[in-house]
């Protein structure tokens, strides 16, 4: 059975999927939906009439939203890695999935949407920016000794966190007031398969509203 991920390189919720397939080393083809590449976004719209991205095609199936994404992954093309464990640890390790997702890459979001349409777009930047800084300071106080944010293992909740942490920094950054936090993000930024997400958005960094900060 062959896989195929309509996914854009610059995207956060790729990222999420393309870290999983890569830390497992699963094979699959790549369709950027890139407006450089066309036709991949109206194959995709034809799978997924919602037109978000990404989405995970196997054996002419599609697949959607990142989490399902990835369960189904450990499902039916099980790898190395235990992306959601079984029990107690499993059912934290989607509380943290869904952490990331909601309360950092959710709440980073109105910045950038406020760069893209600056006569709003939902949820106003600066209550966005704070209710950030919460979800940051919850995660100092309740990150584990351990190397990754569920336990010893590099699961879901990390492939949701790298780039979580990845982006809301460039709009909020972290802090040395934070150093759980900031010291988790670059242990994430070391792992090899979210550095390959990293380098493959690099040609992509003139998209970002904000403005790229030169370092990462």
């Amino acid at each position: 059975m062959s896989l195929i991920l309509y996914a854009h390189p610059f995207s956060s919720y790729c990222w999420k999927v393309q870290i999983a397939l890569d830390a497992d080393g699963t094979a699959y083809e790549y369709r950027n939906v890139d407006p450089s590449n066309p036709g991949a976004m109206d194959d995709l719209k034809a799978l997924w009439p919602l037109g978000k991205f990404p989405v995970l095609v196997d054996d002419r199936v599609p697949v959607v939203e990142t989490s399902c994404i990835i369960e189904h992954l450990q499902a039916h093309h099980p790898g190395p890695n235990v992306w959601i464990p079984d029990g107690e640890a499993g059912r934290r390790v989607r509380f943290l999935d869904r952490f990331f997702d909601n309360h950092i890459q959710g709440n980073m979001q109105p910045a950038v949407n406020h760069a893209i349409w600056p006569d709003g777009e939902g949820l106003p930047a600066k209550r966005g920016i704070d209710a950030l800084r919460v979800a940051y300071d919850w995660l100092e106080a309740n990150l584990p000794d351990s190397e990754w944010a569920a336990g010893d293992t590099f699961t879901l909740a990390d492939c949701a966190a790298a780039p979580a942490l990845f982006y809301a920094d460039w709009v909020d950054p972290i802090g040395k007031e934070r150093p759980r936090v900031q010291a988790y993000r670059a242990r994430l930024l070391a792992h090899p398969a979210v550095r390959k997400s990293v380098d493959g958005a690099r040609p992509y960094r003139a998209y970002f509203p904000l403005g790229a900060p030169e370092r990462d």
